[in-house]
């Protein structure tokens, strides 16, 4: 049997992960639309970043959900066009706005977050925390090692 060098396991753990985000991202999008929400998945990315922290710039956003902060502008604009997010002036700053959820955001948490853990769950039936925990770690120094 062949050993494969590390940078080999590497690239073949780093297509593992980007299937992953594919197939969730499908998963998710086909709940979207079976439910017939005015919404993309990048939106939904946008609003989970606020549920778990509202009120922040719109750079501290992309950068969480590693988007460029250009097409930041057009999914902020989008979802404040359906009521979802506002823009408010940052007091510390006046060229900065920060971005908070509407009423109608918060509430649709109640609908989109089952449909991630219902995913989430399926996709860990069968390992272990301690496997899910050393693993989010080697991705995260994965991460930090090319960065």
């Amino acid at each position: 049997m062949t050993t494969k060098s590390k940078a080999l396991l590497a690239l073949e753990l780093g297509r593992a992960v980007i299937e992953l985000r594919i197939r969730s991202r499908q998963f998710i999008q086909r709940r979207i639309k079976e439910n017939q929400l005015n919404i993309t998945y990048e939106m939904l990315e946008v609003l989970m970043c606020l549920w778990e922290r509202d009120g922040i710039n719109q750079q501290e956003i992309a950068d969480r959900i590693i988007k460029e902060k250009a097409s930041m502008t057009y999914l902020i604009d989008n979802l404040v066009k359906r009521e979802l997010v506002k823009r408010e002036e940052d007091g510390n700053d006046r060229r900065s706005n920060l971005v908070y959820l509407t009423t109608d955001g918060k509430n649709l948490q109640e609908k989109l977050l089952p449909w991630a853990i219902e995913m989430y769950a399926a996709a860990s039936e069968d390992l272990t925390a301690e496997t899910i925990l050393s693993t989010t770690a080697l991705i995260r120094q994965l991460t930090q090692n090319i960065n």
